[in-house]
């Protein structure tokens, strides 16, 4: 994918420095994931379009955010891709959490090298939560149902952070079954990468009954 196609299918005006360390951060992923099983293997060959974009459309929904935080990062979808796509901001903090020691390896090597502002916790969530300040947004991609979302992240969404959560298919019978526990405010917005997904954008979360 050149750098022309990456801005308009992910509506995110990427430099060509930010495509360049991309560029490079593609060629590193590959050789790890010849070692490691940083994603699913059926998904390796549309690396850009699966991952890439699927990340920075992310990005397009909350451009000017500069503190995010990624629960299970894994190879680094979305949370790495939106800190490279920020490094050039001197003041954005994008913290990346993943209790798997090998994916956290790559996921290091990869800030050293391109997002020097990242922050990678190897540990699982419930034991990261307590050391990160609020961010402005948190995300995750296949990690675990919306209301197990939304009950690790409670606390966040509860006094002002927002939720932007990737989900299959499925998201519909999701949003019902955690309305019967929270109430929230939702925009669902129709996936860039996918035609049968979309990306849940939650705030306000409050527990019914409290």
């Amino acid at each position: 994918m050149n750098w022309e196609t990456l801005c308009d299918v992910s509506g995110v005006n990427v430099s060509r420095e930010t495509f360049s360390r991309l560029e490079a951060f593609s060629n590193d992923f590959h050789i790890w994931a010849d070692r490691i099983n940083l994603v699913a293997p059926s998904t390796r060959e549309e690396f850009w379009h699966r991952h890439v974009v699927d990340s920075l459309q992310l990005l397009n929904l909350r451009q000017t955010e500069r503190h995010w935080v990624d629960l299970g990062s894994g190879g680094g979808f979305p949370g790495m891709v939106v800190a490279i796509a920020l490094a050039e901001a001197n003041d954005s903090r994008v913290t990346l959490v993943e209790s798997n020691r090998k994916k956290c390896g790559f996921l290091q090597v990869a800030k050293a090298k391109y997002a020097p502002q990242a922050q990678v916790l190897p540990m699982r969530i419930n034991e990261a939560l307590p050391q990160i300040d609020p961010p402005q947004v948190v995300t995750a991609r296949a990690l675990a149902e919306l209301d197990i979302l939304l009950e690790m992240t409670q606390q966040w969404l509860s006094t002002g952070s927002v939720g932007l959560f990737m989900k299959g298919r499925e998201y519909v019978g999701e949003v019902e079954k955690s309305r019967t526990k929270w109430g929230f405010d939702l925009v669902v917005y129709n996936s860039r990468t996918a035609p049968d997904s979309a990306i849940l954008e939650v705030s306000q979360l409050t527990a019914i009954g409290s």
